[in-house]
């Protein structure tokens, strides 16, 4: 990779960390004419419990706004982060963004931890969501939060408790606990 390719990347996984940050600032902020500019037209915002799940940048604005209308003071921080560059182009690449969040859904405060598998793409210059899918560890209420994680269902929405979105899971989890763990 010559010397101006590899310039160009690390300038993209600055601009597509601020995406991210952005993103967090946003949602905090109930900033929506801000967190439209995130989006492609046709992006996909997708969650594997099925809360959040929309096609195109229309209906995942729509989205947000139901699920801000209900949600008072939060705040979203971002950790780790790993971008792939597409083979293929130079305006296309992948991701995964470690998170937590504190929120007040219903006016209740409630604790998050969460991962999102990204698919970024650049156009006129900026980059943008493609996808945006989110997997909870855990979403449950401050009051809750004590032993959360010895449990599985530990996100809750509303009234409803649900199955965590990992690791319990992941392949690597179950070979793990296959092998290694035995029952106490």
């Amino acid at each position: 990779m010559d010397l101006e390719t590899r310039i160009a990347r690390l300038e993209a996984r600055e601009e597509i960390g601020e995406l991210v940050t952005r993103y967090a600032i946003a949602c905090d902020e109930h900033d929506i004419p801000a967190l439209t500019e995130l989006f492609t037209a046709d992006a996909v915002f997708d969650s594997p419990n099925g809360t959040m799940q929309a096609e195109g940048r229309e209906a995942i604005i729509a989205m947000f706004c139901k699920v801000l209308a209900i949600r008072g003071p939060g705040y979203h921080w971002t950790h780790d982060r790993i971008v792939r560059f597409d083979r293929g182009s130079e305006d296309r690449a992948s991701g995964l963004v470690l998170s937590h969040a504190e929120t007040s859904p219903g006016g209740v405060h409630s604790l998050a931890a969460m991962k999102y598998d990204d698919e970024y793409r650049r156009e006129g210059g900026q980059w943008r969501f493609a996808a945006r899918t989110i997997r909870f560890l855990y979403y449950v209420p401050a009051a809750d939060y004590d032993g959360a994680l010895c449990r599985s269902d530990r996100v809750v929405v509303g009234d409803r408790r649900m199955e965590a979105d990992y690791p319990e899971g992941l392949p690597a989890w179950r070979d793990f606990a296959a092998r290694y763990v035995t029952e106490h």
